[in-house]
């Protein structure tokens, strides 16, 4: 298999075939984001894709789960998707998962009829940074779009029948009040969008990025783990989206948390609580123990 760069992909898909349909992310804005700023953002070529099918059906003979790589594979052209997705079913037999980042924009600017489309070719999955639920905040971080428009796009893929993971982004708008408001916004957004999973994940400032500049400027500043663990406590004890799966077992976490709402969702609040009350650092992950 060829790969050009970096290749990033979401932690549940470490057992999935990585297919690269694009290089690069179609935004590659945000300003937390470094994963592919050693890119300019391209599709490549269907014959390129068709052939690394092929040498993976050669390499694996079957595989069961399929994950388009880079950043946005859903800003391909829909025509051009639904040929990859129906050479992905004729390679490998065994097929049960395909799934891929999708961008908001790259969301709404397909018609649902080709979202119900690529659903219907075997596209299962997207993972949606949703980051905050907060206008202004998403405003602040280049998202490109605003609040209304991110649940749209979380909306109309389920509607499509493709299953939502949603991410969102611990100690995004820093400590104080904006953390409580992130906090609220974002538990708000989720349960209108109401999506399959849940993913929070713990800024990072990473070198080369705006917020990482912003950071070493004093212009932002990064909440400690006990303000971090705050912040996922307020969000948690604001959801109401029943079935939810809240995976916070991120490497960037301090404390790895998982569960359904709504039969965890008292464990998991009491657990951060139990943290907050001892403010014990032995029962948060060690800082360099801790990821990406």
């Amino acid at each position: 298999m060829r790969y050009e760069g970096n290749i990033f992909r979401p932690f549940s898909e470490a057992n999935s075939y990585l297919l690269q349909c694009t290089i690069g992310c179609s935004h590659n804005r945000c300003t937390f984001c470094g994963m592919y700023k050693d890119k300019k953002y391209r599709v490549r070529s269907l014959q390129d894709i068709k052939t690394d099918i092929i040498m993976a059906k050669n390499h694996y003979a079957d595989v069961e789960k399929v994950f388009l790589c880079d950043g946005d594979a859903l800003a391909i052209d829909t025509e051009i998707l639904l040929e990859i997705l129906y050479e992905l079913q004729q390679a490998f037999p065994s097929l049960r998962h395909v799934g891929t980042y999708a961008g908001p924009r790259s969301i709404l600017d397909k018609e649902m009829t080709e979202l119900t489309a690529l659903r219907a070719a075997g596209l299962g999955k997207a993972y949606l940074g949703v980051e905050t639920g907060d206008d202004e905040l998403l405003q602040t971080v280049k998202k490109g779009v605003t609040a209304d428009e991110m649940l749209l796009a979380g909306q109309r893929l389920i509607q499509a029948g493709i299953n939502l993971s949603a991410m969102v982004l611990l100690g995004l708008a820093g400590p104080g009040e904006p953390s409580r408001r992130h906090a609220l916004a974002t538990a708000r957004i989720c349960n209108e969008m109401k999506p399959n999973y849940l993913a929070a994940l713990t800024v990072t400032p990473v070198p080369n990025t705006v917020l990482y500049r912003q950071v070493r400027e004093g212009k932002f500043t990064v909440l400690n783990p006990f303000e971090t663990l705050e912040e996922m406590k307020i969000m948690l004890e604001n959801l109401e989206v029943k079935g939810l799966k809240f995976v916070g077992a991120h490497a960037s976490n301090y404390l790895p948390l998982s569960g359904t709402l709504p039969e965890d969702q008292a464990k998991m609040i009491n657990i951060i609580n139990h943290v907050l009350t001892t403010q014990d650092s032995n029962l948060l992950r060690n800082e360099n123990m801790r990821g990406l």
